[in-house]
């Protein structure tokens, strides 16, 4: 095909020219006619985005996309989308993040909340709005990343006079640490497993590891454990009391993370005009293919993530020999779609909680702070959010620096907490303190019940962080 025939059709001048004559004569002397070689090109300028994964033809989308979005070079908001904040003391840089996000042309409103600290993108923390475009770094890296609780029909006295079945349970139903997995005779088995994963080519290459994976808990700040839930009033269908709990927080283990990379990086190069302070805020439009199809892969990311929650409950459960009185969950690090102010936008939750009127959520401290269980007040200036954790004061590398197993393992018997494993970098002093936190967004939830950590187990020490 020549120059001008495929200028014609859109191709830019240059390299993109000379890139798709080499690829229409391959085409051509695989047996593909012209006039099907002609269609193709014309879908590929239209569509770059939806040939980046065709064996043949993704270096000319590649090309393409990058050409198209160059010619179109960034244009600033004459002002940003509105966005407010809660806590008075969080870190500059991430506050200069939300500032960033809001800079963005498909923004319509963002908060920040009370445990805010830098991410990539988008802070930890940081809830934004968008209109027809979802932003694959302000999702995060571990998409649907989750809370659950399950309040056992056991005694709290469990935690003393039967401290050995309990350690056995958790140890022996689930796996902590980087490529944590399970073995073919040992896989759980949930519906999940039986969903569309041919989605996304990134999911449907990644369905076996997933299966491995299923009922695993990861590394990094994922844990389980268990504790006392504490409800002062009836409240939940429970007559007020303590309950022998368990919680537990992990989300879509390796293929979540697979998920992140791929679409992060095809937002990047759909989107070299953006300036570096906003790379990895690059977005996919809804209305393209790519965009449909990193949206559904996260959806099945958030049943997974989900699954993988039931799988440890549900085999500690049968472990024990116990029933649930009570089952609470919710996730983060999500994009979800929802009415504000009468338009439709994809509100994305990095690190923080939904909070609608009336729904319940859980907000965890540290291995020796409590959680809280919460119920939320619908406030429409953090679009209907809240923090999902007490939030980090410090890096992993300066943890480590910092603070000595010694001085940890004393804190931890004062608040008669038993750790299985740990690493330094999750100790209770690399966060924030949990009550300030919950004080400072008292206007976005409610205080129903609380949750006090006593036998806790993360990844061991040494293990690199997932999320």
């Amino acid at each position: 095909m020549k120059s001008r025939e495929l200028q014609n059709l859109g191709i830019p001048k240059g390299d993109n020219i000379r890139l798709a004559a080499g690829l229409c004569r391959d085409a051509r002397d695989v047996g593909m006619k012209k006039s099907a070689i002609r269609k193709t090109v014309k879908a590929i300028v239209e569509d770059p985005a939806s040939f980046m994964e065709d064996p043949f033809w993704k270096d000319l989308a590649e090309a393409i996309g990058g050409a198209i979005a160059l010619a179109s070079p960034f244009v600033p908001r004459e002002e940003p989308a509105p966005w407010k904040q809660w806590g008075d003391d969080l870190e500059e840089s991430a506050v200069q993040q939300m500032k960033n996000a809001c800079e963005l042309p498909v923004s319509v409103a963002g908060a920040l909340m009370p445990d805010a600290h830098v991410g990539y993108g988008l802070p930890i923390g940081g809830v934004l709005g968008t209109e027809n475009a979802v932003i694959p770094y302000a999702v995060g890296v571990d998409i649907a990343c989750r809370m659950k609780m399950t309040v056992l029909d056991m005694p709290v006295s469990a935690l003393a006079r039967n401290t050995n079945t309990l350690i056995r349970a958790l140890e022996q139903e689930t796996r902590f640490g980087i490529g944590a997995s399970f073995r073919q005779q040992y896989r759980r088995d949930h519906e999940v497993m039986e969903k569309d994963w041919s989605v996304s080519p990134i999911t449907q290459r990644n369905r076996d590891k997933a299966w491995k994976q299923l009922g695993t808990s990861g590394s990094g700040n994922h844990f389980v454990e268990y504790g006392i839930f504490v409800l002062e009033q009836d409240d939940l269908g429970l007559e007020a009391g303590e309950y022998l709990a368990i919680m537990s927080h992990s989300g879509s283990r390796g293929v979540g993370a697979s998920v992140a990379s791929h679409y992060s990086r095809l937002a990047m190069a759909m989107h070299p005009e953006l300036p570096k302070h906003l790379r990895h805020l690059s977005w996919l439009d809804m209305d393209s293919e790519a965009g449909q199809e990193y949206w559904a892969a996260m959806n099945l990311m958030g049943e997974y993530a989900a699954a993988n929650h039931a799988c440890i409950h549900d085999s500690m459960l049968k472990s024990l020999k116990a029933s649930a009185l009570l089952q609470l969950e919710n996730h983060h690090n999500f994009c979800w779609k929802e009415v504000h102010d009468g338009k439709e936008l994809y509100v994305h939750r990095k690190g923080a909680t939904p909070a609608g009127a009336g729904e319940l959520g859980i907000i965890p401290g540290s291995m020796a702070s409590p959680a809280f269980v919460v119920r939320g007040k619908g406030e429409t200036s953090s679009l209907q959010s809240a923090a999902h954790g007490a939030g980090r004061v410090m890096s992993r590398k300066q943890a480590k620096s910092t603070f000595s197993w010694k001085d940890v393992e004393r804190e931890l018997e004062e608040k008669g907490v038993t750790l299985l494993s740990a690493g330094l970098d999750e100790v209770p002093g690399v966060y924030k303190d949990i009550h300030k936190v919950m004080q400072e967004q008292s206007d976005l939830v409610e205080t129903v019940a609380r949750f006090e950590p006593k036998l806790v187990k993360m990844a061991p020490p040494g293990e690199r962080p997932e999320d």
